[in-house]
């Protein structure tokens, strides 16, 4: 268990927004009439590594304009785990920017107290972060600079999208023998146009006034509690789902119960971007969540997945505990007391009357109660009088057979866990009947897997059955094939001289091919489709890594390489481009100037085509030491 902070706001942080504030007033009152300010949209997430848990701190946001000037849109540090943002994005907020052409982007992230775990056969194992030569890790700064054809423009009474991806499996390279893992961090800013990337948007309630379906509020992200960055127009529609203080509506209705929330009531919101053509952006909301089902000032929380249960005390597995303080605390496993006077909610669901018995082995939950953490830093929570939210749980097997309406499965991972993590006595009808890894059943609904051959990989998202209920052990909501999920392709080098400057075969605007023969390369060299990977050396020839399918607005394609001087590479410098060719004149100028620069990691993400054995990628990012 490691503590990773309380929010704070450090004092040349304080006077900066303040004076920031003050010109704006300023401005306002007549007194500055040359300021014009538009909005910039800032969101965050991640591209996945291997993690269960990836806490760190961003620090500070900026951005650089084409005059100079350096704006900085993030009002306070955040805290963030990486890991919860890898399927769905985070609105960090919706600040007012100086209008003007930004040519770079620039964010700090605080190692000095990061929680970072990983899964080693069922166990959570915390890594300490080091740098690229060993020193332990405090700050990294990395420094993108658009695309010149593509700058980040801020246009008056306007929003304008800035997607962050930081790229943990570009950033990471794991040592579980030492415990350590060793970041080079990468990060990809992207100002591409709304399109219906998941996302959620965090805030508190302002108003309904002036909205004909839908409300106001502040941004306030991740688990920041005294900020408000920036104004979101949330629209809702007649079937948008509304849990307010553990009551559920739907559309009107939902609205009506908001309206009586006094202002400045905490609200979660999940949809996408909307309308940016105004100073104040839109958000499509199809789910909202608000008040005591968020967070309250009277109960602790705890969200993790369930790995036991012995009649009603449940052990959660990988738990993120939030406490009263505003406290983030991660454990490798807590003890949950639930009861008779425990609430149980289904996110997205109007199903009533649930009880305890709902909260089963593999579940995903985030659970309200009184916590304590003993001397010897184990958590209890108390949750008798508190209430349960059953989340997605998502299901990473293998098919073994299957008729309509039913699957038998091979578990490979439960909510990113492997099955060793999980003792299942007691989740069946008889305890002949308790869920099996090898043989997990699973109620696919209208889905027919019939048809399906045996041994493929799917990925399944959806609820765990009742304890003491099963079979069936699970419900899907959706189960989709491994090979249409995104991929990624990743491999990594060691810096051991002049190698590492010739890490592929071939490389040009039609794609670039890996020398799996490079006396550098590491142990890292594979294909991973959920928590399945395939070795690049066992397939036929190494596969060409080429964009020749992807539009190019929808490619992502940049070169990281360390600042020229920077202590142990920890500020970085992206240089980023939508253009294939641009990116193999990049590769050709890193490997062969007068200094060329030893290639860390490559990772890219999109489709492997075994037919043609090339992988299809909408994103490269390639990592030098």
């Amino acid at each position: 268990m490691t503590v990773v902070r309380t929010d704070r706001v450090r004092l040349v942080r304080a006077l900066r927004v303040l004076f920031v504030a003050a010109m704006a007033l300023f401005a306002g009152c007549g007194g500055n009439t040359n300021i014009a300010y538009g909005t910039a949209v800032i969101s965050v997430q991640d591209t996945s590594g291997t993690f269960l848990s990836y806490q760190v701190g961003i620090d500070s946001i900026t951005l650089t304009r084409n005059d100079g000037i350096v704006v900085e849109p993030l009002a306070s540090p955040q805290t963030v785990d990486f890991t919860r943002i890898t399927d769905i994005a985070e609105l960090l907020g919706s600040p007012a920017v100086p209008i003007g052409t930004y040519l770079s982007a620039s964010i700090t992230l605080d190692y000095t107290t990061a929680n970072i775990w990983v899964d080693e056969g069922g166990q959570a194992v915390q890594l300490e972060p080091v740098a690229a030569d060993g020193t332990v890790m405090t700050a990294a700064v990395i420094t993108v600079t658009f695309d010149p054809t593509n700058p980040l423009v801020i246009n008056y009474q306007q929003s304008t999208r800035l997607a962050l991806d930081v790229n943990l499996a570009a950033s990471n390279t794991l040592n579980l023998a030492s415990q350590q893992v060793t970041v080079l961090p990468f990060l990809y800013a992207s100002t591409a146009a709304v399109d219906s990337t998941p996302m959620r948007a965090r805030g508190v309630y302002v108003t309904q006034i002036g909205v004909s379906s839908g409300f106001i509020m502040n941004a306030r992200p991740f688990v920041d509690q005294v900020s408000a960055l920036g104004a979101e127009t949330v629209l809702t529609t007649a079937q948008t789902y509304f849990n307010i203080n553990g009551n559920v509506y739907t559309g009107a209705a939902g609205l009506a119960a908001l309206a009586a929330q006094p202002q400045s009531t905490l609200i979660a919101a999940y949809g996408t971007l909307g309308d940016l053509s105004g100073i104040t952006p839109t958000f499509n909301a199809t789910q909202v969540y608000a008040g005591l089902v968020l967070q309250t000032p009277l109960a602790d929380q705890i969200s993790g997945v369930v790995s036991a249960r012995s009649g009603n005390t449940v052990t959660v597995h990988g738990g993120t505990y939030l406490n009263v303080f505003a406290q983030i605390q991660f454990f490798n496993d807590a003890t949950i007391t639930l009861g008779s006077g425990t609430s149980v909610i289904v996110d997205g669901s109007t199903a009533n009357g649930l009880t305890s018995s709902a909260v089963s082995v593999g579940q995903q939950v985030t659970i309200f109660g009184q916590g304590t953490v003993s001397a010897s830093l184990a958590l209890t929570l108390d949750a008798t009088a508190g209430f349960v939210r059953l989340q997605p749980t998502r299901l990473w097997a293998t098919l073994n057979s299957a008729v309509p309406g039913s699957a038998s499965l091979n578990m490979l991972t439960l909510q990113n866990y492997e099955p060793a993590a999980f003792s299942f006595n007691g989740t069946g009808a008889a305890a002949a009947q308790d869920a099996s890894p090898t043989a997990y059943l699973v109620n696919t609904g209208a889905t027919d897997e019939s048809g399906t051959a045996a041994g493929t990989l799917l990925r399944i998202d959806g609820l765990v059955n009742a304890f003491g209920a099963a079979p069936p052990d699970f419900t899907a909501t959706a189960i989709t094939p491994g090979t249409s999920t995104e991929q990624e392709l990743v491999v990594s080098w060691t810096d051991a001289g002049s190698g590492t400057v010739k890490p592929f075969t071939s490389y040009s605007a039609a794609g670039l091919v890996v020398n799996l023969s490079n006396a550098n390369l590491s142990t890292t060299h594979y294909i991973r489709t959920g928590p399945s990977t395939v070795d690049l050396t066992t397939l036929p020839s190494s596969p060409l890594i080429t964009t020749v399918n992807v539009p190019a607005a929808s490619l992502r394609l940049a070169i990281g390489l360390p600042l020229a001087g920077a202590t142990a590479g920890t500020d970085v410098v992206v240089t980023q481009t939508n253009s294939a060719a641009s990116l193999a004149t990049a590769i050709t100028t890193a490997f062969t100037g007068s200094t060329p620069s030893p290639i860390y990691s490559l990772v890219a993400v999109g489709q492997y085509d075994s037919a043609t054995n090339t992988f299809n990628a909408s994103k490269i990012n390639i990592n030098l030491y």
